[in-house]
């Protein structure tokens, strides 16, 4: 819609998780070592958390990117409210393994005996679980039983958890003290400070192939980045709010009046009957109104001159037309 307004190739604020706009800030960068690392040392349990929208998944899919074309098998869970039988059968059909058995006992053996072949070939096979603070207790008390198998020197399944802050307070109850104990890697992705906010904005918009001052004056960004207190996902959001308001109004680069106004919109205080509807919509809507009440006080009147039942017949006529 704005890109050759304002001069982009492509579209500089998705808010899905798109690893070609990958911005490593200093956690970003320790929590995909963290998962590098220990995939690679075959370490077993690894966990990443952090605030919803920091990209958390955006790590995820950059590591999958990265590693696409190492003798990987990866099975990636994006929904985690699953029981420890719905898991095992995720990982069979993702990992186009036949399900052997119908009880869980017979599954797990049968995995165990696939990933110690897997393991023989150099093969590394990794569990991704991604949302994992909606994954029941029950099934991560499994999974951390299933996960003591390993050979003299390895883990057989390398399982990455990625989840909010209560998933991190969870790992601290007594019930998981046991998956706590298997962790060999905690890190912790934080919001973006004020600079790496100023920053990744405009690093996006570069790779967008823009030049950030004919997108934005500087006020203008320094604006979204106060209001987004270092959420990546906000960012991208108010950004391509203000671009999408600065085309239609035909206004390049994009001002800290037009931020205001997205800003103000965002956080639910929309303006639209003050600012945004024209008088010329308005002035018809308050004219008709008027016409309106001013027939039917007239009626009333005249109702009140011919007696009481016109009146009357006046107030039931009303009454079919609501």
């Amino acid at each position: 819609m704005y890109l050759s307004f304002y001069g982009l190739r492509k579209q500089p604020f998705h808010v899905t998780p798109d690893p070609e706009f990958l911005y490593l800030s200093p956690s970003h960068e320790k929590a995909l070592a963290a998962i590098t690392h220990g995939v690679e040392e075959r370490k077993g349990f690894i966990a990443v958390t952090g605030d919803v929208g920091v990209g958390k998944t955006t790590i995820l899919r950059w590591y999958l990117h990265l590693k696409k074309r190492e003798p990987l098998k990866t099975v990636y869970v994006f929904n985690a409210r699953l029981t420890f039988e719905q898991l095992l059968r995720t990982i069979y059909r993702e990992l186009d393994f036949r399900i052997a058995g119908n009880s869980v006992t017979e599954m797990v053996e049968r995995l165990y005996e696939f990933l110690i072949e897997e393991s023989r070939q150099a093969n590394t096979v990794v569990l991704l679980i991604d949302e994992a603070q909606n994954m029941p207790d029950d099934t991560l008390e499994s999974l951390a039983m299933m996960s003591k198998g390993e050979t003299s020197k390895d883990k057989l399944l390398q399982i990455v958890l990625v989840g909010q802050p209560e998933f991190k307070r969870a790992l601290n109850t007594d019930r998981l003290r046991q998956l706590k104990q298997q962790l060999a890697a905690h890190a912790t992705i934080r919001r973006l400070s004020r600079g790496e906010s100023l920053e990744y904005l405009r690093f996006r918009l570069k790779h967008a192939g823009g030049d950030p001052t004919s997108v934005f004056t500087t006020p203008a960004l320094k604006k979204i980045v106060r209001k987004s207190k270092g959420i990546p996902r906000v960012l991208n959001v108010l950004c391509d709010n203000a671009l999408i308001t600065g085309f239609y109004r035909r206004q390049k680069p994009v001002t800290e009046r037009i931020t205001k106004e997205v800003i103000r919109t965002y956080g639910g205080r929309s303006s639209f009957f003050r600012r945004q509807l024209p008088l010329a919509v308005l002035a018809p809507v308050l004219f008709f109104l008027g016409i309106t009440s001013f027939l039917r006080v007239k009626r009333m009147r005249s109702a009140e001159q011919r007696g009481p039942g016109h009146r009357e017949e006046i107030k039931q006529d009303e009454a079919i037309g609501e």
